[in-house]
């Protein structure tokens, strides 16, 4: 029996050779050309996510999945690679790397299997398990992922309360520097976020995702502030901060009954 899966990507990749032969914006199009689209599709994909809009999220798997087809499809025209030896060489690291399900490893535990994983990368020749983070990740999830990668060796707290005690220390530390006005400030503010986001992790809070969401509320709020201030012929910009804050306390109360 035909597996209807395979059916869909055949056709995607038909589609695909299709564009690349007859479209005049598909056969302009390089690695370079697509790399700033495919970072503004993934964000879109997580705007899905995090507004869990699961028919738009839908839509954005598919173009995600476009984008990589269209980057085999370049590479098999510079002889580099193609979809199958892409999609082999996933399917290897995944068999090599998961040594529980294909062989003999046993790792009952989420933990087990992060720190395992990381053993195996350093086995492949990483001189530092830190390589595999990517430079150019926004800072807050550049963070949280060198954490969770030191974590894997077992360099880490061994409590969330010594977590949170130093995310006290590093709140004194910042405000002494703040208020002396130290060229310090900076560093020390850095040290606070950092230790807040590990513990985030500690509590199973991905910080990223919460701040996502937080301003994401804030710009509800604010918008509703707009549309209430228009609607009764004011304006914000004209206003002082005690009579904005009426709206804004408005405006959470009727998001709160919405939600």
């Amino acid at each position: 029996m035909t597996d209807s899966r395979l059916l869909a990507f055949e056709r995607l990749l038909n589609i695909m050779d299709d564009l690349r032969e007859k479209c005049p914006w598909d056969q302009k199009q390089t690695l370079e050309s697509l790399r700033h689209l495919t970072i503004e599709e993934t964000y879109e994909l997580a705007d899905a996510i995090t507004s869990n809009d699961l028919p738009a999220l839908k839509g954005e798997i598919g173009d995600l999945f476009l984008h990589m087809v269209f980057y085999c499809k370049i590479g098999q025209e510079q002889n580099a690679f193609d979809v199958e030896s892409v999609l082999n060489a996933i399917c290897d690291k995944l068999v090599f790397r998961h040594p529980h399900i294909y062989g003999d490893t046993v790792a009952e535990t989420e933990e087990e299997v992060k720190a395992n994983w990381e053993r195996l990368k350093l086995k492949e020749g990483r001189k530092s398990v830190l390589e595999g983070v990517p430079s150019s990740l926004p800072a807050m999830v550049k963070a949280a992922r060198i954490q969770e990668k030191v974590k894997g060796i077992g360099f880490d707290w061994d409590n969330p309360d010594d977590v949170w005690n130093k995310v006290q220390e590093e709140l004194n530390e910042f405000r002494e520097e703040q208020l002396k006005g130290s060229e310090h400030r900076t560093e020390e503010f850095g040290d606070l976020l950092f230790s807040l986001i590990n513990y985030a992790r500690f509590v199973d809070i991905n910080p990223e995702n919460a701040l996502a969401l937080t301003n994401q509320k804030f710009i509800n709020r604010f918008q509703l502030m707009e549309k209430m201030t228009a609607k009764e012929g004011k304006s914000l910009s004209d206003m002082t901060l005690t009579e904005m804050d009426v709206y804004w306390e408005m405006a959470k109360k009727t998001l709160r009954k919405i939600n």
